[in-house]
């Protein structure tokens, strides 16, 4: 998509690209420092080298003509300018683009601050997956309310497959086809992505039930719901639950389980931590 800034957005672009530049040596770009500089930082057209732009283009930019730009051009500057993930996304929205979402590092460990969350939420199940439904860290109640154990790593497999997880659920069959609807917009939100397309193979292939529903078009995005639960021990649970996406990791999604009011499921969670409690 191409579009034109604003003249109010392309005075900011202007201030906001000059300093990056003059902030960053040519040391640090990797480049040679080519003799002496009447400015600090890199030259207009060793940025224009680094993004693989024309020079005029990259001059023009910087200087908040009125030009298009493209996503996949901006992304050269901000890897030429070595941008971080906000000063990237302040780039996008400068130069009149919706800013790609903030996917951190795929496979970087959970931080300490957010483990911390979790066990804080603690009586209640709190867990955080990643945009496949890898099961990437959880709280102890998360654990016994829903039957977690070594051979659970995806949840979206496992809610298919696993016996003790599928099992837990109550109304199995009510939430498994806005399940498969949020897996496949995830799909088509990161499209490049190939492990969705492996997933969907696989479980078409080992449940019938997901084969049915990946066969739909339905597409659903959900942010918030009820979850009923039967746990062999405590009896029934029913849990309004709310699916938060970190500012800085779109690639995690943290889900959080508080009781339903005017039910019994406080005091029994409540009850599986005494029972046991670790």
């Amino acid at each position: 998509m191409l579009v034109t800034a604003s003249r109010g957005r392309r005075d900011q672009l202007k201030e906001f690209l000059r300093a990056k530049r003059e902030a960053l040596t040519p040391a640090e770009a990797g480049m040679p420092a080519g003799g002496r500089r009447r400015t600090p930082g890199l030259r207009r057209e060793e940025v224009a080298v680094l993004a693989g732009v024309g020079v005029s283009w990259y001059t023009w930019l910087e200087q908040g003509r009125d030009i298009t730009v493209s996503g996949a051009v901006l992304d050269a500057v901000a890897r030429a300018l070595r941008l971080d993930e906000a000063e990237r996304a302040h780039l996008y929205v400068l130069a009149g683009l919706n800013p790609p979402d903030p996917a951190g590092r795929p496979g970087a460990p959970v931080s300490e601050q957010l483990r911390a969350v979790l066990d804080a939420w603690m009586p209640n199940p709190a867990h955080v997956l990643d945009r496949h439904y890898n099961l990437v860290a959880m709280n102890d109640a998360a654990r016994w309310v829903f039957g977690f154990d070594d051979d659970v790593r995806n949840c979206m497999v496992a809610f298919f497959t696993h016996p003790t997880y599928r099992g837990r659920f109550t109304e199995w069959h009510e939430f498994a086809p806005d399940m498969v609807a949020d897996f496949r917009a995830s799909a088509a939100r990161y499209h490049d992505d190939p492990v969705f397309g492996r997933i969907a193979a696989d479980l078409c292939a080992a449940s019938a039930d997901f084969a049915e529903l990946w066969a739909r078009p339905d597409v659903r995005s959900r942010s918030q719901g009820i979850k009923s639960i039967t746990h062999p021990e405590a009896g029934d649970l029913t849990f309004e639950y709310s699916l938060l996406r970190l500012p800085d990791r779109a690639d995690l999604n943290v889900v959080l389980h508080t009781p339903r009011p005017g039910t019994s499921t406080k005091e029994k969670v409540e009850s599986l931590v005494v029972a046991d409690p670790g």
